[in-house]
C-alpha cells in the first residue's frame, strides 16, 4: 500500500497487477478501483495588468491575503528563490498542521511546508521548475527587478489546513467520477477549500476542457499588456513585430541573408549542420494556423523572433517574391500598453463543457501567456545569483493567478465560501479589453463565451461584487443524481451510501451556477425554465433592476425584473425562461447575457446556448 486517504476519499493507493485489482471485486464491501492516471502540466508585469498594485488598492486593502493559506500542487518547489524570502511575513496560522520535507531547513514564514508524493523523488525539491513557477505566480514575495499521487497531495493539503487548492494539471474528463482531482476537490470544497485549476492547453478547439467540475474554479488564459519586442525587419522595408526574451545589445542591423527552412535540401550536410540548432529545435516558431496572432516570448539560444502566423505568411511570400531575400531583427525590449490585451490565447482549452453540458466552462481568464516568475536555475548560465526568473506560458500560468486572487478575497471576506468567491469573481469579470472593445480571440476576432466563460479577472471589482451566487455542499447531490450517475457513482464523492431515488434530482442548469448553459435540440423542450439565488453581500438597502441581452434567435424572459434588498446577506429569487422560436432553425452557438444593475455594481452572467438539429 502507498497511501492511505483520510479526507478527499476513502480508500487507498495500492500498487496492483490487473489481475490482483479484478480479484478485489470479489472482496466484501469493495466499492471501485481506478487505475493511475498520467496528467498533464499545464504549463513581473502581471499584477499591475490586474490593477494590484503593491502599496495601494485592493492589493493592500486585502493585507495582502495576510493568514490565507495556498497548497500549490505541482513539481516542487526552488526554496532558496528570493520569491520565497519570509522577510516581513508573521508566523504560519495557529490552524497550520503541515511539515517541511526538505533534507535541509529550507521552509519558513512564506514556504510554511513541503511535501512530496513521488514515489521516484525523495525531496519536494523542483527539478522540473513548472512547480516554482506556479508558486511564486500565486504566492511570491515582492522580487526587486524581478508523476506524484494527486489525490494523496490533496488529501494531505486538507489534512494540513490550506484555504486555497492550486492545479496547474489535469486531463480530459468524460465524467466526473473517474476523475481523480474533480473527487479530490469535492471533499476540499466540502472543507471550505476553494480548489483553482487549470483549463488546459488544447485550444483553440471546442470541447479541450480540463477540469470541468462546477465545485473547481476553471482557468483559462489570455495576453497581458506587456510585449518584449524584437521587430523583423524585410528588405523591402516591410516590418512586423513579434516577440523574444533574448534581447542582445550587440545584433547588427545589417540585412542578412533570409531562408525559409522548409525549402532547404536537407540532403545538403552543410545545410543540416547549419540549420539543426537554428530550425529543427525551434519548429515550434514555425508559422501554424492554429496559433493565430499568439506570439510568444522564448528564451532563444540565438537571435530570432516568434511572429503570428498572418505574418508569418507574409515573410514567407516575400522569401518567394526574390530572389535574394534578406531581413534582420531589432530588438526593443520591453513595451507596456497594448491596449488590444487581454487576448485569449490560442493554446487555451475551450468549451461547450463535456463532462456536464448543462455548466458553462471555462469560469474565468487570467493571465497566461509569457508570464515572468521564479525559477530554479538561470535560463543565462548565470551561477552567480539565485534571483533567477523565466518566462514561460500556459493555463498553468494564468490558474495560480486566480488563486492568488482567491486568496486576497479570502483575506478580505474570510465569511465567503468557495462559491461565493468563485462567484464574485465571475460576474465582476471583464468583459472588453483595454480599449473598451470586447475581448478577442487569436484571430482578433470577438471570442466567444466557450473562450472566454465570464471573461477576464478583475480583483478589485470582485471585492465588491454586490451579489453573489451561493452553493452549500449538500446543494450538489441533486446535480450529481441529475446526471444519471449510479448510486454508487455519486456515493464516491458524497462517501456516504446513497439512493438517488430518494434524493431530489435537478438537471444541470437548476444548481445556482453564475452562469447559465442551455442547449436546444431534438431531445430537448424548445422552453426551459431555471432558477437562481443571490445573496446580497453590498448596501443593506439597494435595489437591483435586470438587463437582458438574448442571445439571437432565443427569447428571455426573467422574472421579477427587479430585485429589492433590505439588509446584508439577504437572499432573494428569480427564474429565467429561455425560449427557441420554431422560426430558429440556424445551428451552433449562440451567446448574450443577463446583467443585474444597482446604484453602485453590475452583476453580469454569460449564457451560451448550444443549437442543435429539431
Amino acid at each position: 500500500m502507498i497511501y492511505s486517504y483520510r479526507h478527499v476519499f476513502k480508500g487507498f493507493a495500492a500498487r496492483l497487477s490487473a489481475d490482483e485489482a479484478k480479484a478485489m471485486e470479489n472482496k466484501e464491501r469493495f466499492i471501485s478501483a481506478r487505475p493511475e492516471r498520467e496528467l498533464s502540466l499545464h504549463t513581473t508585469h502581471s499584477p499591475n495588468f490586474l490593477g494590484l498594485n503593491q502599496n495601494t488598492g485592493f492589493w493592500q486593502e486585502s493585507n495582502y491575503g495576510k493568514g490565507v493559506i495556498i497548497g500549490v500542487l505541482d513539481t516542487g518547489v526552488f526554496p532558496s528563490h528570493p520569491s520565497f524570502s519570509d522577510e516581513g511575513m508573521p508566523p504560519p496560522p495557529a490552524k497550520w498542521k503541515g511539515k517541511c520535507e526538505f533534507n535541509l531547513t529550507a521552509c519558513n514564514n512564506k514556504i510554511i511546508g513541503a511535501r512530496y508524493f513521488n514515489s521516484f523523488d525523495d525531496s519536494p525539491l523542483d527539478d522540473n521548475g513548472h512547480g516554482t513557477h506556479t508558486a511564486s505566480t500565486a504566492a511570491g514575495n515582492f522580487v526587486k527587478g524581478a508523476n506524484v499521487d494527486i489525490l494523496a497531495a490533496m488529501d494531505t493539503a486538507v489534512d494540513d489546513g490550506v484555504d486555497i487548492l492550486s492545479l496547474s494539471l489535469g486531463g480530459s474528463s468524460f465524467n466526473f467520477y473517474n476523475d481523480f482531482i474533480a473527487l479530490g476537490a469535492f471533499s476540499a470544497m466540502e472543507k471550505g477549500i476553494l480548489v483553482s485549476c487549470s483549463a488546459g492547453n488544447s485550444g483553440p478547439f471546442n470541447f479541450s476542457l480540463s477540469n470541468e467540475a462546477p465545485w473547481m474554479l476553471t482557468v483559462g488564459a489570455s495576453t497581458i499588456d506587456r510585449k518584449i519586442r524584437a521587430t523583423a525587419v524585410l528588405g523591402n522595408n516591410e516590418s512586423f513585430d513579434g516577440e523574444s526574451t533574448f534581447q542582445p545589445t550587440d545584433f547588427p542591423q545589417t540585412l542578412l541573408p533570409l531562408v525559409y527552412a522548409g525549402m532547404l535540401n536537407t540532403s545538403d550536410s552543410t545545410i543540416r549542420r547549419a540549420v539543426k540548432d537554428a530550425v529543427a529545435r525551434h519548429d515550434h516558431c514555425k508559422p501554424c494556423i492554429n496559433d493565430g496572432n499568439l506570439t510568444l516570448s522564448d528564451s532563444h539560444v540565438l537571435p530570432a523572433t516568434h511572429v503570428g502566423y498572418a505574418d508569418g505568411i507574409k515573410i514567407k511570400t516575400y522569401i518567394n517574391s526574390t530572389s535574394n531575400p534578406v531581413a534582420t531583427i531589432l530588438f526593443k525590449g520591453t513595451i507596456i500598453g497594448d491596449d488590444r490585451a487581454p487576448v485569449v490565447a490560442a493554446f487555451s482549452s475551450r468549451g461547450p463543457n463535456w463532462a456536464s453540458r448543462g455548466i458553462l466552462k471555462p469560469d474565468i481568464l487570467g493571465p497566461g501567456v509569457n508570464i515572468l516568475a521564479a525559477w530554479p536555475v538561470s535560463v543565462e548560465n548565470n551561477t552567480n545569483t539565485n534571483s533567477t526568473f523565466n518566462i514561460i506560458s500556459g493555463t498553468s500560468m494564468s490558474c495560480p493567478h486566480l488563486s492568488g486572487v482567491a486568496a486576497l478575497l479570502k483575506s478580505a471576506h474570510p465569511d465567503w465560501s468557495p462559491a461565493a468567491i468563485k462567484s464574485a469573481i465571475m460576474t465582476a469579470a471583464d468583459v472588453v479589453n483595454l480599449a473598451r472593445n470586447p475581448i478577442e480571440d487569436e484571430r482578433y476576432l470577438p471570442a466567444n463565451v466557450f473562450a472566454t466563460g465570464s471573461g477576464h479577472v478583475n480583483p478589485s471589482k470582485a471585492n465588491d461584487p454586490g451579489l453573489v451566487y451561493d452553493i452549500l455542499p449538500t446543494d450538489y447531490t441533486p446535480y450529481l443524481c441529475g446526471l444519471n450517475y449510479t448510486n454508487r457513482q455519486v456515493g464516491s464523492f458524497l462517501q456516504r451510501r446513497v439512493n438517488c431515488s430518494e434524493e431530489s434530482s435537478i438537471l444541470e442548469g437548476q444548481l445556482n451556477y453564475p452562469s447559465f448553459a442551455v442547449t436546444f435540440g431534438r431531445f430537448q423542450p424548445i422552453t426551459q425554465t431555471y432558477n437562481r439565488t443571490v445573496t446580497n453581500v453590498g448596501q443593506p438597502i439597494s435595489s437591483y433592476v435586470v438587463e437582458i441581452v438574448p442571445p439571437p434567435g432565443i427569447d428571455v424572459i426573467v422574472e421579477p425584473s427587479k430585485l429589492d434588498f433590505v439588509e446584508v446577506n439577504q437572499k432573494l429569487q428569480y427564474q429565467v425562461t429561455f425560449s427557441r422560436p420554431n422560426s430558429t432553425t440556424n445551428i451552433g452557438y449562440v451567446q448574450g447575457h443577463i446583467r443585474w444593475n444597482s446604484s453602485k455594481h453590475s452583476v453580469r452572467s454569460p449564457i451560451a446556448v448550444i443549437l442543435q438539429m429539431m
